[in-house]
This record gives C-alpha cells, structure tokens and sequence, in this order.
C-alpha cells in the first residue's frame, strides 16, 4: 500500500516532498496518507463515496484537477486504459515529479515497463505486494489521455466505466424483462452510462433519476440520455435520497469493491431501493447468478419473485417494500 512504501521513498529512497500543492488521484479511503501534509494536498477523487469520505477527513477535495501542482501521486486502478488517461491527466497539470503507485495486481509492472520505453524512471521501491516510482519527464504522454468515446452500438462510453466496450449483458437481460408500463416516477440506482434509463423512458414514465458515484460514468449517460425527463444524481447510491418516493427502482447494482467481490454492495442497494419506494413501489433487478442476494431482498420487501434468467444472470421482481421503524 502507498502507506508503507511513500514514507519509505520520502525516507531512503531519494524522494523529496514539494513546498507547493500537491495532487494524489483517486486514492481510496483505506490508502494512508499521514506522510503528506494535508494542507498541501489536494484529493483529485470522481467516485462520489471517496470523495465524501476525504472530504469529511478534511482534505480539500475535486473531481478534475483545478491549477498546476508541484506534485502529483498516482493511485493505479485496474484498468490500464484508465490508468495511463490519469497519468497523462497528471502530466498536464504538474511541474514537477509524478509519483506512481500500485499493487502488482492493479498492473504496475505493466505501467513501469511502458513508462520505461517514454524516458527517464526512478528506480522502484517494493514493498507489500506492490511498487512505487516516479517520472520528471511529461513529455509524450498525451497519446495516452481519452475521453469518453462513441461505441459501435451508439452509445457513449470511456475509460474505467463499467461496461466501456458494449452493452452489459445482464443489463440487456433485464431491459426484455422490464414490463411495458414503469410507473410515472423511476430510479436507476448506478445507472452507469444510462443503457437501462435510455430504454426505462420508452416505458411510459414521467422522469428517471440516474444516480451513479462515477462521475465520468454519469457524464458519459448525459451524453446517452439527452431526453428532458431524465435527471441526474453524482451521488452514493446506497445513501442517496429522492425528494419523492419512487414507484419503480430499476438496478443492475455493482458488486465489486478493488479486484474482491463484494456481495454486500448489492445488498445496500437492495435496502436503498426499499426505503426510497412508495408503498406500492416495485423493484426489477437484474445480478450474476453467484451472488447471494435473497436473503436482502426477502429482509426489505414482503413479496419477491423469482423471474428466472439464464446460466449466468438471475432476474428478480420485489413488491411491498418494507421499512423499519424509527
């Protein structure tokens, strides 16, 4: 972790912090921070949870970088088209050194060796299943910055949003399943790039409200979903509040937290959807057929119906949702 192997580089490895601003992309909240002063940082975070969750710990907080920088430190993500679009993002906005950072399993031998072949590179510090190096060169990088992109199917995509390269299957899946009539008020709890709303508005409705944490992600739905019913949420899902009940929550709810599986994000969303409905509200929901969900699903509504699926994918329908009392 960047916890154990920065104040290792600032320590013995050559590495010298900055006087000036300095700006760390998409650190996630367990990455620990304390060798940096935080009134020098600046926390360039678009996926809404941990950017509130900086933000509450008080460090100043943006979704795109604002000024130049006397530093910058990169958290690798997984993906590489990702990971090299924010290095060059980093290179555009910083005077001096780029720090890199990442396990082994979020690519970064892969990006030190590509990085190798651009110019000068530090040497590595290891340590904790990961590496940490740094770049004084920005020069010929911006080969590797993307934007969002126009898919062969029509839609708009980019770099680190789920499903960047099509439509999901499972998201597919549950648009045959949807029924002809919605109901006049409509949530779509991370909506992604807005593949389900884009077919949720033909459905009879009055307004969708997309709610996706990616901010990227949710730029890239505006550009799908341009009709004037639809209404845009940069927001954590599992917290997120309507002004109004809602009469149909439509989800195909993210399960993944880093490279881990984790079944309890779907979970949340299951208890968002259910305390955000009206009384008669319903739920369609789509999930891979691994991941235990039925015990949610039965704990937050009094009716839940199996609709089938397929070998891979799992479709349910939940009514009455319940709430508990205060």
């Amino acid at each position: 972790m960047i916890g154990s192997r920065l104040p290792l580089a600032l320590e013995t490895g050559g590495l010298t912090a900055p006087t000036g601003r300095i700006a760390v992309f998409h650190p996630t909240p367990e990455k620990n921070l304390r060798s940096l002063p935080m009134e020098q940082c600046e926390i360039i975070q678009p996926f809404r949870p941990a950017y509130d969750a900086f933000k509450s710990a008080g460090y100043n907080c943006a979704v795109e970088p604002k000024e130049r920088y006397a530093m910058s430190i990169i958290c690798l993500p997984r993906a590489k088209a990702e990971a090299r679009s924010i290095i060059a993002k980093a290179a555009a906005c910083t005077d001096g050194l780029i720090i890199i950072d990442g396990q082994k399993t979020e690519g970064v031998d892969s990006i030190f060796k590509d990085l190798r072949k651009r110019g000068d590179v530090s040497a590595t510090i290891s340590k904790a299943h990961g590496k940490l190096f740094w770049i004084n060169s920005h020069d010929g990088l911006k080969d590797w910055a993307l934007s969002p992109t126009l898919t062969e199917g029509g839609f708009w995509t980019g770099p680190g949003v789920f499903s960047a390269d099509g439509v999901d299957p499972a998201s597919e899946l549950l648009v045959q399943t949807l029924p002809e009539k919605l109901g006049k008020n409509v949530a779509d709890l991370g909506a992604g790039w807005g593949y389900l709303s884009a077919h949720a508005l033909s459905r009879g409705i009055n307004e969708i409200h997309l709610v996706e944490a990616g901010h990227l992600a949710l730029e890239c739905a505006k550009r799908n979903v341009t009709d004037e019913r639809a209404q845009y949420h940069w927001a954590d899902a599992t917290k997120w509040a309507p002004k109004a009940r809602i009469d149909t929550v439509i989800m195909n709810p993210p399960f993944h937290v880093g490279r881990a599986a984790e079944p309890s994000l779907g979970q949340a969303f299951v208890a968002t959807a259910a305390r955000i409905l009206a009384n008669s509200g319903q739920l369609w929901m789509v999930a891979n057929r691994h991941l235990p969900y039925e015990d949610a699903l039965n704990a937050n509504f009094g009716k839940v119906t199996d609709l089938g699926g397929d070998t891979r994918f799992k479709l349910f329908h939940a009514a009455r949702p319940l709430r508990k009392r205060a």
